[in-house]
C-alpha cells in the first residue's frame, strides 16, 4: 500500500465547496471529473459532506444542507485549506498579522480542526490540523486537484501576511509570481515523489518550482480569491463536457505551460480546468 500523503505546516491542503444541492453537485463533478463519492457525515446530521475520490484515493469534499430547500449562506464557493500543526496556534497568528479568524478553531469529527479565516485584504481561507484525513491524496493527474490560486488586490500586503503566518516565499518570474513553502520539495522527495527534483529538472521548470505550491494574481478587489485548478487531460474536451452537464464555460486562455479553462458550475461555483502542455 503506498505511503499516504502528509503536508507540512503551510502547504495547502485540501480543497472543498458548500452547494445547497450535494446531490446535484456530485453528478455535475462525477460526470465531469470521474469522481466517486463516500459519506463522510453521520446520517442523522442536519448538513452533507462527502470525499470525492478517485480510484479509491480523497481528491476534495462537497458539503451542503441534508435537506436542498434549506436556505444556504451565500453563493457557492470552492475553499482552499492550508496545512497546520496546531489550527488554534496558527489562528492566534493569523490576527496578529493583521488577518481575521472568521469561524474559531473546532473539530471536524474525527477527520481533523478546521478554522474559516481572512487575509488583510478579505480573502478567505481555512486552516486544516489533520488527524485521521490528511488532505488530498491525489493530485496532478486528471480529474485531481492541481494548484489553488492567490487572486489579491495588494501583492505587498497579502506576501508580508502569509510569510509571516505560513512562511511563504512570494517569487517573481516575470512571467508569473510563484508561491512557495520552502522546503516542500525535499519533503515530498523525502515522502511520496523521490524523484520530483529529476523530473522538474527534466522540463526545464523555474527555479523553485519544486517548493511551488500555487501562483499570485493581481486583481481587483471584486475578483479576488483563491482560485481553485484541477488537471484535466485535454481542456476543450472537458469544456464541451462541462457545457453538456449545465455548466457554463467562462474563458480559456493558453500559455506556455497549460491550455485552461474557466468553467462555473450548475449551482454558481466557479474553478479551473487546466491542461498540462510543457514546453518542447
Amino acid at each position: 500500500m503506498p505511503e499516504p500523503r502528509r503536508y507540512p505546516e503551510g502547504v495547502t491542503a485540501w480543497v472543498d465547496i458548500e452547494q445547497p444541492d450535494a446531490e446535484a453537485s456530485k453528478a455535475f463533478y462525477g460526470g465531469l471529473l470521474g469522481w466517486t463519492f463516500i459519506d463522510a457525515a453521520p446520517p442523522d446530521a442536519p448538513f452533507r459532506y462527502v470525499i470525492a475520490q478517485l480510484e479509491g484515493q480523497d481528491a476534495a469534499g462537497i458539503g451542503g444542507p441534508a435537506d436542498p430547500d434549506q436556505p444556504t449562506s451565500g453563493p457557492p464557493l470552492w475553499n482552499t485549506y492550508v496545512a497546520v500543526d496546531d489550527a488554534d496556534a496558527v489562528a492566534a497568528r493569523v490576527e496578529a498579522a493583521g488577518g481575521q479568524v472568521l469561524d474559531a478553531p473546532s473539530d471536524a469529527g474525527e477527520g481533523g480542526r478546521s478554522a474559516a479565516c481572512a487575509d488583510p485584504t478579505g480573502v478567505p481561507f481555512r486552516l486544516w490540523q489533520a488527524r485521521r484525513r490528511l488532505g488530498a491524496q491525489v493530485l496532478n493527474t486528471p480529474g485531481a486537484w492541481n494548484f489553488s490560486n492567490l487572486h489579491t488586490p495588494d501583492r505587498e500586503v497579502a506576501g508580508e501576511f502569509y510569510a509571516a503566518v505560513f512562511g511563504w516565499s512570494i517569487d517573481d518570474l516575470g512571467f508569473a509570481i510563484m508561491i512557495r513553502r520552502p522546503g516542500y520539495g525535499d519533503h515530498l522527495a523525502a515522502t511520496v515523489d523521490p524523484g520530483i527534483h529529476e523530473r522538474q529538472s527534466g522540463v526545464s521548470a523555474p527555479p523553485g518550482f519544486v517548493d511551488a505550491i500555487g501562483w499570485l494574481v493581481e486583481t481587483a478587489d471584486r475578483d479576488a480569491g483563491w482560485q481553485v485548478t484541477f488537471t484535466v487531460g485535454d481542456r476543450d474536451a472537458c469544456a464541451a463536457e462541462a457545457e453538456r452537464l449545465g455548466g457554463t464555460v467562462l474563458s480559456r486562455g493558453d500559455s506556455d505551460w497549460d491550455r485552461s479553462a474557466v468553467i462555473r458550475d450548475p449551482q454558481g461555483g466557479v474553478f479551473t480546468a487546466s491542461q498540462f502542455t510543457p514546453p518542447e
